[in-house]
């Protein structure tokens, strides 16, 4: 039975996996820390969210290989709340945002991340590449003040130090994660040595107890829904979007696929049962995710191990944990850094279509001044949508020939559609057309109710001047679109031997 289980979690992989899990967990404990302090809130809730997101979302099916806990993208939807309305409020908050994410996977509205262009993922993973490295480079600051002097030649020394060990390592062995040694031997050296340089405890105490369940301490009523619903909504769209987004990046360095839908679920079961113990709330963390899969973590199982060591941090290794140099966990997430950039966009310049390298930009450089993932990639579909629709509609043309009666017949190429509309109004000039015109829709498509209102207009257009419009060769989704128009001017379906469409008068 147990077998069975492991295998499960991590088929043919467990030494990898619980390696992986060790390495992973090490890199969350400042970061969860960190997080929950931009949040305005207990470093233990940051902590606490780190290990329920985890553990559930590893535990009930999230994509194998990646890692959830709390994140930068949350902190900054969730700070004004707490400020505000106190922590009790944020718990209430991150439970409904829960609720949210599981009716959206329940829903099965996963599959839009599909939506995401190219271009848009590209942007958005160059961004969180980006804001890693702005968080690192914040290390080198206490207060106000610049670290300078010998503490800062120490820092980059320790840190050029661990990045070596996490380049050179893999070309002598692979039987250790070299994330895992880079972090040992980069702490045992600079306690040996007596270094004097920051550590993790210096940030923040991570001991605690487990966490204890708790139901909020709100009033359940409409004002408090109403106060909570568009922080736990904000917080649901950001977190599924990156975790979504994460998923495909995973995918990609995996060459697997994972389930949109399912991985929705997670996180929304994960959020709502991190709420109930005091966590912060949270989504899928793009740098565990990356260092996870870089040393050897594919399945369940490193998600578990990661987060049940990060509790056995919590209660029993804290002191040992809080030794651990500030400079060789920024060594390691320089690493993820190098490792995150999509370093092949600075090739893709004069080599894909301008519009899309602007959207690109645009989402990575939202990403970075906002920290708001949702807006990026909004943003970003939207700018491909407008970016594909103006190269769609410049794209509409015709041919013109004659038939035995010399009648002119107007082949059309491209699609019809709200953004064409306008120019294929311009391709035909009712008055020096002959009696009866011939429009071929064979090589085109009628796709939405403003190209049923262009046709409209043009049929309008040729009957005050006394012409018969003829339409043939519609598909059978352009036949059904001319049927619903109520209002469209009659005009002449014509039979179709290629395509079997009946003739039909339609009003």
């Amino acid at each position: 039975m147990l077998f069975t289980l492991i295998n499960e979690y991590a088929p043919n992989n467990v030494k990898n996996d619980v390696l992986s899990g060790l390495t992973v967990a090490l890199a969350l404990v400042p970061e969860a820390v960190a997080f929950a302090l931009l949040a305005g809130v207990s470093p233990l809730v940051g902590l606490y969210a780190a290990f329920t997101i985890g553990l559930v979302t590893s535990v009930i099916g999230g994509r194998p290989g990646m890692i959830s806990g709390a994140t930068g993208a949350i902190a900054v939807v969730i700070g004004t709340l707490v400020a505000f309305h106190g922590v009790e409020y944020l718990f209430a908050a991150v439970v409904l945002t829960g609720l949210i994410q599981i009716a959206f996977g329940v829903l099965k509205l996963g599959k839009f991340i599909r939506l995401v262009p190219h271009p848009v993922f590209l942007g958005f993973v160059n961004g969180i590449a980006i804001v890693i490295f702005i968080g690192q480079v914040k290390q080198f600051r206490i207060g106000d003040a610049w670290i300078t002097g010998e503490p800062l030649l120490i820092m980059l020394a320790i840190i050029a130090a661990t990045m070596a060990i996490i380049h050179f390592m893999p070309r002598f062995t692979k039987a250790i994660p070299e994330i895992l040694v880079a972090v040992i031997v980069g702490s045992l050296a600079v306690i040996w040595l007596g270094l004097d340089t920051r550590t993790v405890g210096d940030v923040a105490s991570i001991k605690g107890g487990f966490p204890p369940f708790h139901i909020p301490d709100v009033i359940f009523n409409l004002e408090t829904l109403k106060i909570i619903f568009p922080y736990a909504l904000t917080m649901a769209l950001v977190g599924l979007i990156e975790s979504l987004l994460t998923l495909n990046l995973v995918d990609d360095l995996t060459e697997t696929t994972g389930q949109p839908n399912r991985e929705s679920i997670g996180q929304g079961v994960a959020n709502t049962v991190t709420g109930l113990f005091g966590g912060m709330g949270g989504c899928a963390m793009v740098g565990q995710s990356i260092i996870n899969i870089k040393s050897g973590g594919r399945g369940r199982l490193s998600g578990v191990v990661a987060s049940i060591t990060l509790l056995m941090f919590i209660l029993f290794l804290s002191e040992y944990i809080e030794m651990i140099p500030i400079a060789v966990l920024i060594g390691v997430m320089f690493m993820v850094v190098i490792g995150t950039f999509e370093w092949c966009t600075i090739r893709l310049f004069g080599k894909i279509p301008t519009l899309d390298i602007i959207t690109g930009i645009s989402v990575a450089v939202i990403t970075v001044l906002t920290d708001n993932l949702a807006l990026a990639v909004i943003v970003g579909v939207i700018l491909s949508a407008l970016s594909f629709a103006w190269e769609s509609a410049s794209k509409i043309f015709v041919k013109q020939t004659q038939n035995d009666e010399g009648n002119n017949v107007y082949e059309i190429y491209g699609t019809l559609f709200f953004a064409s509309k306008d120019r294929f109004q311009e391709l035909f000039n009712p008055v020096e057309d002959t009696d009866d015109v011939y429009i071929d829709f064979g090589n085109s498509k009628v796709l939405d109710h403003s190209a049923i209102q262009a046709i409209d207009k043009l049929a309008i257009r040729y009957k005050r001047v006394g012409k018969t419009l003829h339409l043939q060769h519609l598909s059978a989704e352009c036949r059904l679109l001319l049927k619903t128009a109520k209002n469209l001017v009659e005009v002449n379906v014509l039979e179709d031997p290629t395509y079997h469409v009946a003739d039909d008068k339609l009003a």
